[in-house]
């Protein structure tokens, strides 16, 4: 068995949005290749999919984050006259 090129860096939910974002890119890339053994393709995939899950909560939460932050702070533009 092939050893697997994926990194085996922190826990994806240790990694900040851009960094997750940027090596689950590098890892569609290496995949689109078409290169990679059946084994490391099964491992790349599981990461990808550990990364595309992180991604998605953060972006949630800070979906989430915006709301709370319109309903409490932002308010309505008014374009009426001030005259």
């Amino acid at each position: 068995m092939a050893k697997s090129n994926v990194p085996k860096d922190a826990d994806s939910s240790e990694v900040s949005f851009e960094t997750a974002l940027a090596e689950l890119e590098k890892l569609v890339a290496t995949m689109e290749t078409g290169q990679l053994p059946l084994e490391e393709s099964l491992v790349t995939y599981k990461r990808g999919v550990e990364l595309l899950q992180h991604c998605q909560r953060q972006l949630a939460d800070a979906e989430e984050r915006v709301r709370v932050l319109d309903a409490g702070i932002l308010k309505t533009f008014d374009s009426g006259d001030a005259s």
